[in-house]
């Protein structure tokens, strides 16, 4: 006769309690000159990082350099509910475009790019590790997914000192797959600190398609193992991401924890100006451009609610002569003292 199973002293539980989650977000209602801005600053990453690429070209900006083109949609509209001085920010290597959202003078990030002594890091960081505490803009960070780490540390810092702050962290669709953003996760959720994990999906990492390297290709759903909810938005909609924005800083913000937003988001360039760009196709890119380019989404926008297309053009205008005039700053102003590799520099007594 067959003996009956003990009951085990404690259950396997077969399925968790469901993970609370935010409302799905709406696409953000913006005013025509709530819209005008958030065009501004996404033509000014544009134009900056179009500059910077010639920069490159002629051998002015050394080193690796990561341009934003056609990811605009997202530092804009995430950025534009931050709020300066309160929040923080810290990001990967492709920085450009962010420190551009927050505002930060181009002329600056440009003579950083350039090596110049007027560079935000005094010329030391170069394109891939510029800061801004003023701003609370923390980086800028080469190691592939080494700043979601940070990131959550900064949202400790805001836990502990009890300041209101959220820490925007973002990273890309490759650094997903490093194993310390998933610690990141985990301790995040643990302690229910306040951040937001962007993840800028633009499909490729460094030049392997998503599908190839991700046995799970959806990303906002990383998280689900640590009882992090996760929302998919389209990043090339400004107003869509500043909707998703709202969202997650309130969730965060209300003392409900991390949470992971997936932006379907796209470059236009290579990974680097090192990358010629062979794994897709220039029918694939222009397809993009001419389907689904966020600043010209937020053009037919700004057209539908009575904007002229004249006055698009004479911000179009207004917009190279800033970067003009900033590369020209940058060209113009010296480069640093031998003296300054000394400056800044943490040395520990023991």
């Amino acid at each position: 006769m067959a003996r009956s199973a003990k009951k085990s002293a404690v259950a396997p539980e077969t399925r968790g309690p469901d993970i609370p989650r935010p409302t799905q977000p709406k696409r953000y209602k913006a005013s025509k000159e709530e819209l005008l801005k958030l065009y501004r600053e996404m033509l000014l990453i544009r134009r900056f990082e179009e500059r910077a690429g010639q920069l490159y070209g002629l051998g002015l900006i050394g080193g690796f350099c990561h341009l934003y083109i056609g990811q605009e949609a997202v530092a804009v509209g995430l950025q534009s509910a931050m709020t300066v001085g309160k929040d923080s920010v810290i990001t990967g290597y492709r920085d450009h475009g962010h420190m551009l959202a927050y505002g930060i003078d181009p002329k600056v990030i440009m003579a950083e790019l350039t090596g110049r002594e007027a560079g935000i890091s005094k010329g030391k960081g170069g394109s891939m590790h510029m800061f801004s505490v003023d701003h609370g803009f923390y980086g800028g960070h080469g190691i592939v997914g080494a700043q979601v780490p940070l990131g959550t540390g900064l949202a400790f810092k805001h836990r502990y000192a009890e300041d209101g702050g959220v820490c925007l962290t973002y990273l890309g669709d490759g650094a997903v797959n490093q194993g310390q953003v998933y610690e990141a996760f985990n301790m995040a959720k643990l302690w229910d600190l306040p951040v937001i994990y962007a993840i800028e999906n633009n499909q490729y990492a460094m030049g392997t398609s998503i599908k190839r390297s991700s046995a799970e290709p959806l990303l906002y759903r990383r998280g689900e193992a640590h009882r992090i909810p996760g929302l998919q938005i389209d990043g090339m909609d400004v107003l869509a991401v500043r909707g998703a924005a709202d969202v997650a800083l309130e969730w965060t913000r209300s003392g409900k924890g991390p949470i992971i937003i997936e932006f379907l988001t796209y470059r236009y360039r290579g990974h680097s100006m090192s990358d010629p760009a062979k794994y897709r196709t220039r029918e694939e890119v222009q397809d993009v451009r001419e389907h689904r380019d966020p600043i010209s989404h937020a053009e037919r926008d700004l057209l539908g609610m009575g904007v002229k297309e004249e006055d698009l053009k004479a911000i179009d205008k207004e917009i190279k002569d800033i970067v003009v005039e900033a590369a020209k700053f940058a060209e113009d102003t010296p480069e640093p003292a031998p003296s300054e590799l000394y400056t800044d520099v943490l040395v520990g007594s023991y």
